[in-house]
């Protein structure tokens, strides 16, 4: 499964997603979601966990000034790599 997240971490619940998701899915942040891959944030402390793939859009990290704030443990790709997991993943849920 791919998980698109287009919202804050702080504005959604959370909590309910990382109860879904498994080490097989990937997590794609774009919009706003991707202030869920800054470093320190607690949330994706837990996302982590899950042992899930992480990735963020690029052109949504620069166009919120934050591509010098991902976390190394976050993988930045560009709309080629968003086609890339829609393409990998059957299934997806956006959130």
């Amino acid at each position: 499964m791919l998980y698109t997240v287009s919202r804050s971490p702080y504005h959604d619940d959370f909590n309910a997603m990382l109860g879904l998701v498994s080490d097989t899915d990937d997590v794609l942040l774009i919009q706003n979601g991707v202030l869920l891959g800054i470093n320190e944030n607690r949330y994706l402390a837990e996302l982590l966990r899950s042992g899930a793939g992480i990735y963020a859009l690029k052109e949504d990290l620069d166009a919120r000034g934050l591509f010098e704030q991902i976390s190394d443990r976050v993988k930045v790709v560009d709309y080629s790599g968003f086609v890339s997991l829609t393409v990998k993943h059957q299934q997806n849920f956006a959130w």
